[in-house]
């Protein structure tokens, strides 16, 4: 039964070719056939085309570079993710950044699509469905188009930039910013509206839908190499430039740059020397190579891809307008009774050659991965690691020293700190001394560098802002009588040594501590700077 509907439906037509007139107007992609005559009929190939233009393995490089796409699009989840959730110095992320990534997601969308849903490429034997007949199609069509429009403008505003601080020294701030949000999606989605209604997506080329023939040329192949061929002219504008200040920076002998290399504040930065100048691009570009190198690939991307996508859609129209150009392909199939194997190598001037198409999807399913590997950073593996690991729980503290401990009940002047290892408190003394404050929640750390000692001033300091007082010094007195020396610390006796703790050392009584912390004032001489306030002598 199956070979007798077959055998109707070619009306007339030598086997694999079906006859045109036994097939409906209307669904699907009426135009995507493709149909010579054959003595009085009109006979067209059976869909989907590239089945018959093709090897076998033709299906199986295609499927493997959507996973490669799949692959590609893991790194580009991740850069963005990590831009969202990790700090910015983890990241270094950068509108422009975010901007292309997003780009090439949905580029590698389109070819994911297919991949996950697969879709039947054909509304019947020789008419391949279209976006008004598969949702499938309109997505992936939708996705692949509007991401080549949106890479093709962000690389296109990123080299801009690059040109702008390089060339004329201009700083892009936010102006610039929504410039670029403006033209970078607005662009892209005006063309997507533009190519759908007047030119539409259906399935020409394996899974993934392509824009037809239509007005292709008009509204999106055109505007998309002008913005291409824009961006490589300003690219190598920029490099030119480069060039011209490294050489003639190699020729420069001025004593102004003998110093530092950085134009003086009143000179402007137009009047650098040329080796200023030569040091400022090499420091962009040391910042900026990453940038650089990812347009110069996207953009070669891009347009290999509509050079070749370009060349055939082209072929294929010249099959239509130009019947002879396939006469002896159509022969070897009608001879061999459609064992297309034999036939593929009179059909190689028909098409592009599988490992052209190969690379040229295996290149655009790559761009993620290369966004991944110049934009991404080493920190942001640590980044996620902290990030991680701060559910875990809080921070442990780390003590001063392990040495430092002591028991609080045998001295209950020491200083305490949380361990490292449990949250109970341990005494532990410091190398510094300092007086203790009584707390509520008990005792605390104090904290010998965020405060400052607060100084009492001596009445005999000068420090304050009363005038100084008159001090008549009497010769005859003797100078300890004038100025009587603070006792001796009962530690420091020579013949005390056998009960001296060498831990309690730096421990100062508190009647002591006042004694020594005598201010600075009251030893220097009428009218001499005093530092008590800043420094507390002991």
């Amino acid at each position: 039964m199956a070979n007798s509907t077959i055998d109707a439906l070619r009306g007339g037509c030598p086997a694999p070719f079906f006859n045109e007139l036994m097939f409906p107007t209307s669904g699907g992609h009426v135009e995507g056939r493709l149909c010579s005559p054959i003595g009085r009929l009109s006979c067209c190939i059976p869909c989907p085309m590239t089945d018959w233009t093709y090897p076998d393995n033709f299906t199986t490089a295609t499927t493997a570079a959507n996973w490669v796409n799949v692959v590609g699009m893991i790194c580009c989840a991740f850069l963005l993710i990590s831009w969202i959730v990790l700090p910015v110095e983890k990241t270094h992320r950068h509108y422009l950044s975010i901007s292309l990534t997003c780009a090439t997601v949905l580029m590698n969308l389109g070819f994911i699509i297919p991949l996950a849903a697969k879709p039947n490429q054909c509304f019947n034997e020789i008419t391949p469905n279209g976006m008004d007949t598969s949702s499938v199609c309109a997505a992936s069509g939708a996705f692949l188009l509007a991401g080549g429009w949106a890479g093709i403008m962000w690389v296109f505003l990123r080299a801009l930039s690059l040109h702008l601080q390089i060339c004329w020294q201009l700083v892009v701030g936010r102006n610039y910013m929504w410039f670029s949000q403006v033209l970078g999606w607005g662009i892209p989605i005006i063309g997507l509206v533009i190519l759908l209604v007047f030119s539409g997506v259906s399935f020409r080329f394996g899974a993934t839908c392509h824009i037809n023939h239509e007005n292709s040329l008009a509204d999106f192949w055109i505007p998309l190499l002008v913005f291409a061929g824009l961006t490589v002219i300003i690219q190598f504008a920029t490099f030119g430039y480069c060039i011209k200040v490294y050489l003639a920076s190699l020729t420069d002998n001025s004593a102004t740059t003998e110093g530092s290399g950085m134009p003086s504040y009143s000179n402007s930065i137009r009047t650098m020397t040329p080796r200023q100048a030569y040091r400022r691009i090499r420091r962009v570009i040391q910042l900026q190579w990453r940038g650089i190198v990812i347009v110069l690939i996207i953009i070669a991307d891009v347009i290999f891809f509509a050079v070749i996508f370009v060349f055939l859609d082209n072929t294929v129209q010249s099959i239509k307008t130009h019947p002879d150009k396939a006469t002896l392909w159509a022969a070897c199939l009608i001879a061999f009774g459609g064992d297309k194997n034999k036939c593929l190598d009179k059909a190689r001037h028909l098409v592009v050659s599988l490992p052209t198409v190969t690379a040229v999807l295996v290149l655009l399913a790559m761009n993620g991965i290369w966004l991944l590997l110049l934009l991404g950073r080493w920190s942001m593996v640590t980044g996620w690691k902290d990030w991680i690991a701060s559910f875990g729980g809080p921070r442990k503290k780390e003590f001063v020293s392990v040495d430092a401990r002591m028991d609080i009940k045998q001295d209950p002047r020491s200083y305490e700190m949380l361990s490292r290892d449990s949250g109970k408190v341990e005494a532990v003394l410091t190398p510094l001394s300092a007086a203790k404050s009584p707390t509520r929640g008990g005792r605390q750390t104090p904290d010998y560098f965020g405060q400052a000692a607060r100084y009492q001033p001596h009445q005999r300091s000068f420090s304050s802002p009363r005038p100084p007082q008159q001090y008549q010094w009497d010769p005859n007195q003797g100078y300890e009588e004038s100025y009587p020396l603070p006792a001796v610390h009962p530690s420091s006796r020579p013949n005390d040594y056998e009960n001296m703790n060498p831990l309690g050392m730096n421990r100062i009584d508190k009647e002591e501590e006042i004694q020594y912390a005598a201010p600075r004032s009251q030893y220097t001489q009428p009218g001499a700077p005093d530092y008590s306030r800043d420094h507390v002598f002991i």
